[in-house]
């Protein structure tokens, strides 16, 4: 494979390793009201089963993130979707004898699977020119469509072949993806391999103003998207009292409407200045959670409500990390983006433990949880218009970068 064929074939395989690990890592939410039905949880013991992989997933982003620097994304994509495998089969192993202990534990290995992110926009920026970053990293970030397949095909799988079953049929997608890696997959001519201790890499990146702007950012946008992927299932059956199959149907319509603006947040930002993307994505944020919490009735406007919600957060996905590839230092695009994107990872980890705190069981509603969503998305706009310049300084000098 030569030039744009080579980067074409890369790119896209890079997308379905996200996509098969954002489906493992997203294993527990769609079946979260299934669990909390057969183990009897409360509301808040059922916010932190969702929530641990989210948490581990998130954080574990950073090292990976400074390790892609240094091996490049083909060997870590390797690596991550074979040991994932072993988390998938445990959690379905917990899963299928009922021990809400266990799933914890596992769940906190599986989000092993998360990192994925902070591998696949190094390498996608590698393999493409400063000019074309934004559609590169936006496409690959539509791997998160994997979200989108669990919420859909899980609960239905598990209907089909069993809880067993359904996560050995995952842990088996993400062993071919590793021997499709092994086969396939190249890295760009243009990488460099960053030999320096991760330590130092990453105190580098920590000490950027662009490392921690950004990924107060992407907390809103994609821990918005995240926290509602894998919670709408529970949010949906709570409010609307929809079985878990049709809450996954429409949770996989949310993931959906995400997947495709991001790539379309990124091009947009390709042409513009990424800073008018991410506004009129947070105000977008804002406007639709103050929709959610009048309850919209179903099925027609609720789901006009989170389409809408999921196409705001999705496009600013895009922006945020077209914004970070234009800002960043070509040595430290791996560290920062994995502090980055484990913001955005964090980002979603409170939010379903914030729902299931305050949810109303006498209103039956998450007024509380939808109004800090609110304030969160009018911070982040005031501080993205007023502190944030909408053209970047040549950040071929790191120390104009920051």
């Amino acid at each position: 494979m030569r030039g744009s064929s080579a980067r074409s074939v890369n790119l896209a395989l890079a997308t379905w390793v996200s996509a098969i690990n954002f489906w493992a890592w997203n294993l527990i939410g769609p079946l979260s009201t299934t669990y909390a039905e057969a183990l009897s949880l409360s509301s808040a013991e059922a916010s932190m089963l969702v929530a641990t992989p989210i948490l581990v997933g998130s954080l574990g982003r950073i090292v990976v993130g400074a390790l892609t620097d240094r091996f490049g994304g083909r060997v870590m994509f390797i690596a991550l979707s074979s040991s994932s495998i072993v988390p998938v089969l445990a959690v379905g192993f917990a899963g299928s004898i009922d021990s809400y202990t266990l799933l914890l534990v596992f769940g906190f290995f599986l989000g092993i699977a998360g990192t994925v992110f902070a591998i696949g926009i190094p390498f996608a920026n590698n393999w493409y020119e400063p000019a074309r970053r934004g559609f590169a990293t936006g496409v690959f970030g539509a791997g998160m469509v994997g979200t989108a397949l669990s919420a859909f095909f899980t609960p239905r799988m598990v209907g089909w072949f069993g809880l067993f079953p359904t996560h050995a049929i995952v842990a088996a997608a993400l062993g071919v993806t590793a021997l499709v890696c092994v086969v396939v997959m190249r890295d760009s001519p243009e990488f460099v391999p960053n030999t320096n201790p991760v330590i130092p890499k990453l105190k580098v990146a920590a000490r950027l103003r662009v490392t921690w702007e950004m990924a107060a950012l992407y907390a809103v946008v994609f821990g918005g998207f995240v926290a509602f992927a894998n919670y709408l299932p529970t949010y949906i059956k709570t409010i609307y009292d929809f079985s878990a199959v049709d809450a996954g149907t429409r949770t996989a319509g949310f993931a959906v409407a995400a997947v495709i603006a991001r790539p379309i947040g990124g091009a947009l930002s390709d042409r513009i200045p990424p800073k008018f993307v991410v506004l009129t994505s947070l105000a977008g944020t804002g406007v639709m959670a103050v929709v959610a919490a009048f309850q919209p009735p179903p099925d027609f406007w609720s789901a006009i409500t989170f389409i809408t919600l999921a196409v705001f957060l999705g496009i600013g996905t895009g922006g945020v990390f077209a914004w970070v590839a234009r800002r960043s230092p070509a040595a430290s695009v791996g560290s920062i983006t994995g502090i980055v994107a484990a913001a955005g990872g964090v980002g979603g980890y409170f939010p379903p433990l914030v729902m299931g705190a305050t949810y109303d069981a006498a209103d039956n509603d998450y007024t509380v949880g939808l109004a800090l969503l609110v304030i969160t998305a009018a911070v982040a706009l005031l501080y993205t218009a007023f502190r944030l310049h909408a053209r970047e300084p040549d950040t071929s000098v790191p120390t104009h970068s920051t």
